[in-house]
């Protein structure tokens, strides 16, 4: 799916430049593409650098916390949840933990330690299915749960951000809370629905809990005045993010863990990681440069806002649009996009935050299927498809509702 959409892009921009040549008369389109795309390959190389020390920092602070013990608290308080939620899968069965620690590493954004216990639990659930290539209504849930993107803490989200000059890179952290709290719940929803998994006490009492922690935010902030939900926004998220920070630290020094140490051996992988995104950023931004600058995006983008227009809505949302059509298909592309529209409109511009939110409401759902079903070679996948785009529409929505919510007086 990668691959064509990759060349897709680059054969658009090619048609689109033979027009502009050929019909409008251009007579410098084509080398206007070859900058964009030398200016495009510098520019992916310069941010994937720049993100190094802000990589280094977070992977840093949540090897603590995972060396402090926080991601097996995590993991017993979700227990009781998770044996409900599978109730085909026997208690006590490996596989309840295996998707317990999933879910746990997701939220603390500890993705290197979340995959391999993903893989994991998929193939302890293989175990578990009559039909080897048919998935189970467990793995279906499983997956939706982790294509709808549960990460309370988005560290990627912001060391971008960062790097592209925002002022306060966690003022999203509130409105993509909020955001994948929606997309997760949708899923959910649409799963329970489908396999009519049953609503006791415990699952109801965690869905109303969560929806009044999260509506109780949502609605604490629509009671401020607008220009007030930005800084107050910050505000807390930057109290949150430190007070966590904070309890790892002391979470360490109880457990007598070299927080110093496990900083060390984090912020290694942090850097890692940034050099291994490098050839990912060059391709996907020198794609998407030569797409904007043949004029094909620009179309694009065009055709949905007077769409927009004609409905008589806001069309501000509709910069958003690229993120959102490329987050089911790839993280790479979209996280390209997101970069894309916080270069060209300013990191701290709606656009620039809205796509940002977005990035942060949901996970890659077909990366996601692709992966997790394949490794078990599960061929028929039922309602997972379904499912997870059910949870990519409603985060997407939620999305633009708290960007509008948070930072819609800011223009651009």
């Amino acid at each position: 799916m990668l691959n064509l959409i990759w060349v897709g892009f680059f054969l658009v921009a090619f048609t689109a430049a033979c027009w502009q040549y050929l019909i409008a008369g251009q007579a410098d389109i084509f080398a206007a593409l070859m900058k964009a795309g030398f200016d495009n390959a510098k520019t992916a190389f310069e941010i994937a650098l720049g993100l190094t020390g802000v990589m280094c920092l977070w992977l840093g602070i949540m090897k603590i916390g995972e060396r402090a013990g926080f991601l097996d608290i995590l993991a017993r308080i979700l227990g009781p949840l998770f044996a409900r939620l599978f109730p085909d899968v026997p208690r006590g069965h490996p596989a309840l933990g295996s998707i317990t620690m999933n879910m746990a590493a997701n939220m603390m954004g500890l993705d290197n330690a979340a995959t391999p216990m993903g893989l994991k639990a998929m193939k302890e659930l293989q175990e578990l299915n009559p039909d080897k290539d048919t998935a189970s209504n467990a793995q279906i849930l499983f997956l939706v749960l982790n294509a709808s993107s549960v990460t309370l803490l988005p560290v990627t989200i912001f060391t971008y951000r960062a790097q592209l000059g925002a002022a306060d890179p966690t003022d999203v952290f509130i409105p993509i809370l909020m955001a994948t709290y929606c997309s997760t719940l949708a899923g959910f929803a649409f799963i329970a629905t489908v396999q009519r998994i049953r609503l006791d006490a415990v699952l109801v009492g965690w869905i109303a809990g969560l929806t009044l922690l999260v509506g109780g935010l949502a609605t604490w902030f629509m009671s401020l005045p607008p220009e007030a939900m930005a800084p107050r926004s910050s505000l807390v998220s930057n109290f949150l993010l430190l007070a966590v920070i904070a309890t790892f630290l002391l979470g360490a020094l109880v457990k007598k863990v070299n927080a110093y140490e496990a900083f060390i051996e984090g912020a290694k992988d942090g850097f890692g990681i940034a050099v291994t995104i490098i050839p990912y950023l060059v391709a996907m931004l020198v794609a998407i440069g030569l797409l904007r600058a043949s004029g094909a995006l620009d179309v694009f983008m065009d055709a949905v806002r007077a769409g927009v227009a004609a409905l008589g809505a806001d069309t501000r949302w509709v910069d958003g649009v690229p993120t959102m059509l490329m987050k089911p298909l790839s993280g790479s592309g979209a996280r390209a996009m997101m970069i894309e529209t916080m270069q060209l409109h300013g990191a701290d511009s709606f656009a620039g935050r809205l796509a940002s939110i977005v990035q942060g409401s949901t996970e890659t759902t077909f990366y996601v299927l692709a992966v997790y079903f394949g490794s078990v070679g599960i061929k028929r996948v039922r309602h997972a498809v379904a499912g997870g785009l059910v949870a990519d529409a409603a985060g997407f929505a939620a999305a633009v509702g708290a960007g509008y919510l948070f930072f819609g007086s800011i223009s651009g």
